[in-house]
């Protein structure tokens, strides 16, 4: 196979900056949003096409959004990373510093459910900003019943856009660079740039502009390593940034960076040779270049392996939901959804970096022993629906 077949990742993880408040917009962030929007909307036409109340939907989307970020935050607390986040409480409320998990997710969207179907909840907001921004003033509950809408029932819409919403958010994780696989060791795979490129991009920093390419004409090393250039653009300073000056900067602390930070040495490496191997140039303008020899270490893209194979899941779930519709055996979608789900994540973890110190010396890591009770869980539903067979239209 060609060195060329593998991908070289630089993609921006901001897709636009907000021009009057000058706030970025990420891609992880809007492809979480769209997960809801687009699944709201498909919950509509399975509602519709079942004879229930439309207006329950919307319902439901507050209910699976607050559960979904409050499950997923939590999880991570207390699955990932629980020292931390006791030793500083105010912490856990920092969701945009990144810090979810989809275990967590999933145990707060089906407790969340199961409220639904139980009690009608209801808040009172003093809006700043009418439908967007409000302070809760009050909370009020009391018992319901919701015709044709049991846990098992509403569980088994869920899923299908549980199944979408979790494809999105992995493709945000994908374009952030994030929760990357293992080093394939061979050329098929993902070299991410962005990161490498994020640690040298600074004010503090001489490099103007950084871009990695393949070197397509040699082989991979002992190692398993690809062989690229990594192309330096240096500020124009000419005052401080000089040929002598830069080449102290790159046989000393550019090496020492590449060599010694786990964000850069994740992702290319100088090898093994006791020099580092460059080439510095100057520009028609009177700044510098330089092209500098490394190995880029190419990785398994597992955000876009489970970001696949959640899309498949759901068109599956989809699919057998057209030919049941409202007497669909209550948790046929939901059993098959954690078997699925949770079988391939507990796969995927193979291929995956540890996300955390603690899981370096486990058998299984954290993101599979939370799967295994979630796949028995899967059977013994699946079992159940089967053996009930279809519902009965109430």
């Amino acid at each position: 196979m060609s060195i060329l077949s593998y991908l070289i990742w630089n993609v921006d993880p901001e897709f636009f900056t907000i021009p009057i408040i000058d706030r970025p917009v990420r891609w992880y962030g809007l492809l979480f949003a769209l997960g809801f929007l687009v699944s709201q909307q498909i919950m509509f036409y399975l509602y519709r096409k079942e004879g229930k109340p439309e207006k329950d939907v919307e319902t439901l989307t507050i209910y699976m959004i607050i559960a979904t970020v409050i499950g997923a935050r939590l999880g991570h607390v207390l699955f990932y990373e629980p020292d931390k986040y006791l030793a500083n409480p105010i912490d856990i409320l920092k969701v945009w510093e990144g810090g979810l998990a989809s275990h967590g997710a999933a145990f707060g969207i089906l407790f969340a459910l199961w409220l639904y179907t139980k009690y009608d909840i209801k808040i009172k907001f003093f809006w700043i900003i009418k439908g967007l921004i409000g302070i809760p003033t009050s909370i009020s509950a009391k018992k319901v019943t919701r015709p044709g809408q049991s846990y098992l029932q509403v569980v088994d819409r869920i899923v299908i856009v549980v199944a979408l919403t979790g494809c999105l958010i992995r493709m945000g994780n994908f374009m952030n660079s994030e929760i990357y696989g293992l080093p394939t060791k061979s050329n098929f795979g993902v070299l991410f740039a962005k990161n490498v490129e994020q640690v040298f991009i600074s004010d503090s920093s001489p490099i103007e502009e950084l871009s990695i390419t393949k070197k397509a004409d040699e082989p991979l090393s002992e190692e398993g390593y690809a062989p690229v250039t990594v192309h330096l653009e240096f500020k124009d300073q000419p005052e401080i940034l000089n040929e002598e000056s830069l080449k102290r900067y790159i046989d000393g602390r550019f090496t020492e960076i590449v060599t010694n930070y786990s964000y850069v040495n994740e992702h290319i490496t100088l090898g093994d040779e006791d020099t580092i191997e460059y080439q510095l140039n100057q520009n028609p303008d009177g700044t510098f270049s330089a092209d500098v020899a490394a190995l880029g270490i190419v990785r398994h893209p597992t955000q876009f392996y489970e970001s696949f194979t959640t899309l498949m899941l759901c068109f599956l779930l989809f699919f057998i939901w057209t030919r049941y519709k409202a007497k669909t055996p209550a948790g046929l979608l939901l059993g098959l959804f954690l078997i699925i789900l949770f079988g391939l994540r507990f796969v995927h973890e193979l291929f995956k970096e540890n996300q955390v110190a603690f899981e370096d010396g486990m058998a299984l890591n954290m993101g599979q022993i939370l799967s295994i009770p979630l796949i028995l869980a899967g059977i013994f539903i699946l079992v159940r629906a089967l053996k009930n067979g279809p519902e009965t239209i109430e």
